[in-house]
């Protein structure tokens, strides 16, 4: 399984790819690895480290974490008032528009109600059975993509929780849900991003190269 790497570490914030498959608070099974327990272990400095917000296991890309209590309620503010700007990468099933809004409440189910939700996202490339987007969400709901996207038809590749309501074999499928969290711009102005993991960059690249030759 692929480590976490640190982005950046500047002013007691820390900036960490976290890769697909790890979580991101310590839990009760041995066998999940998490990020506090990996830096705490891994830096002196980092004692007492806690994430300022979360991604979904199976999601790869950027967490934010600091030691400092008082850094954490800050930015977890600029979180809780959608203030960061976001950008994720996805395939999904199917051919996609060129763009698309997505509006829709999502339950919250610690709230017992639906609550605004909007993504937005551009196709980038578009495969025989998939499209590769770019993907902006507006809001910070509970799996939101994920939701949303299943929610017109283009689950994401690798989904099993929002599956396809149809089926479409996908060349080459990397074996992990294909999401990635690429950059995080703070409301001061700084951007950081991480880079899409080796496989899933080697599945881009084996995509484009079958749709080449597909091609008359």
């Amino acid at each position: 399984m692929s480590t976490p790497t640190v982005v950046s570490n500047s002013d007691g914030l820390w900036v960490i790819s976290k890769p697909s498959g790890w979580v991101v608070h310590p839990t009760n099974d041995p066998s999940m690895r998490d990020l506090v327990t990996w830096a705490t272990e891994s830096f002196p400095e980092a004692q007492g480290i806690a994430p300022i917000h979360r991604i979904d296991r199976h999601t790869s890309g950027l967490v934010l974490m600091s030691p400092d209590p008082t850094l954490r309620a800050d930015a977890g503010a600029w979180f809780a008032h959608d203030e960061v700007q976001k950008e994720y990468r996805a395939l999904v099933y199917g051919p996609t528009p060129a763009t698309g809004r997505l509006d829709k409440p999502l339950k919250d189910a610690r709230r017992g109600k639906p609550l605004a939700a909007v993504t937005e996202f551009q196709t980038l490339e578009t495969f025989v059975s998939c499209s590769y987007l770019s993907v902006r969400p507006l809001t910070g709901r509970k799996h939101q993509i994920r939701r949303h996207l299943h929610g017109i038809d283009h689950a994401i590749v690798g989904e099993n929780r929002y599956r396809p309501r149809k089926f479409l074999r996908v060349p080459g499928f990397p074996g992990r849900l294909w999401l990635h969290a690429l950059t995080l711009e703070l409301p001061d102005g700084r951007t950081f991003s991480a880079s899409l993991p080796p496989k899933l960059e080697d599945h881009l690249a084996l995509l484009r190269r079958l749709s080449e030759e597909s091609d008359p």
